[in-house]
């Protein structure tokens, strides 16, 4: 486990230097055009005061001139490159949006405003704090295209989220809402405690026998930060992190925060990748993780999509496969003009944009859909938040344990006819760490809790099939889910079922040669001596359901050793030379038979037989 995060996988803040291909200068160009103001920006600019900073977007006219190469000291790693593979033709690895900022445009204007908050290749923009004056000169220079405000919101907060025994919440009468999967009627691997509802509902409980954790998926988690003493974070696999909102390495919040910060947190990454024994197991245990925290719990305006943008272009960079985002746009503080139901639309919100470029570059964005449910009165025609309305982003909304809607799941469709949620979760009744103590457990609410289930669950699947791109993760999930028949404004797809989504994807595989081939178990020594117990030793390139039995020179079963789901691995298993029955199976030769059946395409059978000496 990574307790230190001594390193970043992004730049920030700083000049970098970049090893690529210059490119061409380009023709002189007509004299400039005065630098726009944004609508938001506009509507509130004589109001401003001109002592207030404001946190706004500056959008520059130019680029650096350094194309990102793909050698090793390249700026986006290896495992970056190779995920965008999936997703691009060779010669599009790397894009335009990968061109660093220019550094002269960047320190003219840093030094007309108090301070810059973050940068942003995708979109070729600082964010700042300046004051009105400050604004008005960074208007005059050339280098300037224009300035918006950076959008600033409440969290759409979680109902109850850390309450230590809350009830499952209520539910709300929506026409054709169907009760969950059955789930797994098998037993499992582990001892799930509380957790084990919440994992049956979606089938996650079946992928898990069948051996996936998540192990080489890298999931990035957006949050209010983590403070990782809490036992069932103990063995999490944390590759890096970072604190967007203090600039730091250290993903918990600054100790003036405490305790009230950071909460929701270490609730969200528990169901997700937590593990403890005997009280809460998360959905993708053995995935490894980055951890940023994009929100300030401190402040009057908590949530601030400029750090949600930098670390989506972070975990980009570092190479992840899965965000998983339990923040959300929609109301703001006053004066500030609050998004509405007509900017949902997946193009209008600077969030939602940078979302679906990630999903661009192969990274499969998990977001809750928002806890406004459908408001009294005249019900406008969405509640969705930013960026679950994002053409490319898995919306996730939430069920109780018995699979009913919740009644504070926001609803579609987005303004552009797009349904949405797009498939559901358990979210009342959610088993928690807590971050009351280091082993404080409890019931957890909101969309935002089901956001990371689906996540773990989408994770598990790209453990399966890593080649499988984001929006085959997402027809997987949908096309399987409860309501695929009939999606609609309220439900989406209906409650997820990973087992079936993950035989939607094998059907849907392309045939690939048996994994098993020229894979031979290797007993030694072989005969084997008195003192020594057979040892029956083998490789699984893949995951699969493994069968290792014991049989006579007549064919008869002596003793059956293994009937189980194992991940890729080397195996070695030992026979004790007695029978089923616990008696000595005597002296003789017997026959040692390995059958391994790939999950992921059943139709892939090995069959190894081995003569097992076993002298007496």
């Amino acid at each position: 486990m990574h307790r230190t995060f001594p390193s970043r996988l992004h730049w920030c803040g700083a000049v970098s230097v970049l090893v690529g291909v210059l490119l061409a200068p380009a023709a002189a160009a007509p004299p400039a055009r005065p630098a726009a103001i944004g609508p938001r920006l506009q509507r509130l600019w004589g109001d401003l005061d001109s002592r207030t900073p404001v946190a706004a977007w500056v959008f520059l006219r130019d680029k650096g001139t350094t194309v990102p190469s793909v050698a090793p000291q390249s700026p986006i790693s290896p495992r970056a490159l190779a995920r965008r593979r999936k997703v691009r033709p060779a010669d599009r690895v790397i894009d335009t949006a990968d061109l660093p900022l220019d550094e002269a445009a960047v320190n003219q204007v840093g030094a007309r405003v108090e301070r810059i908050r973050q940068r942003s290749k995708w979109f070729n923009a600082l964010s700042v704090e300046a004051t009105r004056p400050q604004l008005d000169a960074l208007l005059r220079l050339q280098c300037v295209r224009g300035i918006e405000l950076v959008a600033r919101a409440r969290r759409a907060a979680d109902p109850g989220v850390g309450s230590a025994e809350a009830g499952a919440g209520g539910t709300i009468a929506v026409p054709g809402i169907t009760a969950a999967p059955a789930g797994s009627a098998i037993a499992a691997r582990f001892d799930y405690g509380r957790s084990l509802g919440q994992l049956q509902i979606i089938r996650v409980v079946d992928l898990h026998n069948l051996g996936y954790d998540g192990h080489g998926v890298l999931v990035a988690h957006f949050d209010d930060g983590y403070r990782l003493a809490h036992e069932a974070l103990a063995g999490l696999d944390i590759v890096d992190a970072w604190d967007f909102v203090d600039n730091d390495p250290d993903p918990a919040p600054a100790p003036s925060c405490m305790p009230e910060c950071g909460f929701h947190g270490i609730s969200t990454l528990s169901v997700l990748g937590g593990f403890k024994p005997g009280q809460l197991i998360g959905a993708a245990f053995g995935a490894s993780y980055l951890l940023a925290r994009t929100e300030n719990d401190a402040s009057e305006t908590p949530l601030e999509e400029d750090n949600w943008v930098a670390a989506a272009e972070w975990a980009d960079s570092a190479g992840a496969d899965i965000i998983s985002s339990s923040v959300g746009y929609r109301e703001y503080e006053a004066p500030f003009r609050s998004w509405t139901w007509a900017d949902m639309d997946g193009n209008t919100t600077l969030i939602t944009r940078a979302a679906d470029m990630a999903v661009a570059r192969g990274i499969l964005v998990v977001q809750g859909v928002g806890n406004d449910g459908v408001p009294s009165g005249t019900p406008p025609p969405n509640t969705l938040v930013a960026p679950a309305d994002g053409d490319s982003v898995i919306a996730v909304g939430a069920v109780d344990a018995s699979g009913s809607l919740s009644p504070f799941t926001s609803w579609g469709p987005t303004v552009d006819g797009r349904t949405k949620p797009d498939i559901l979760a358990q979210g009342p009744g959610t088993w928690t760490a807590l971050g009351s103590g280091t082993a404080a457990y409890g019931s957890g609410f909101g969309t935002s809790i089901a956001c990371p289930m689906v996540a773990g669950a989408a994770a598990l699947l790209l453990e399966a099939f890593p080649s499988a791109t984001p929006l085959e993760i997402r027809d997987a999930l949908r096309g399987t889910a409860s309501r695929a028949a009939s999606p609609d404004r309220y439900a989406g797809w209906g409650i997820i079922d990973a087992l079936a989504a993950l035989r939607y994807l094998v059907e849907r595989a392309p045939p690939s040669p048996n994994p098993y081939a020229n894979r031979p178990s290797r007993p030694a020594p072989n005969p084997y001596p008195f003192a020594l117990r057979p040892i029956i030793r083998y490789e699984l390139p893949v995951a699969a359901q493994v069968t290792v039995q014991i049989h006579d020179v007549r064919g008869r079963l002596v003793r059956r050793l293994l009937s189980a789901p194992q991940a890729a691995e080397k195996y070695a298993i030992e026979w004790d030379g007695r029978d089923d029955r616990g008696q000595p199976a005597g002296r003789g030769v017997y026959v040692a038979r390995l059958e391994a059946r790939a999950i992921a395409d059943p139709g892939r059978v090995l069959v190894l037989i081995r003569k097992v000496p076993v002298l007496r």
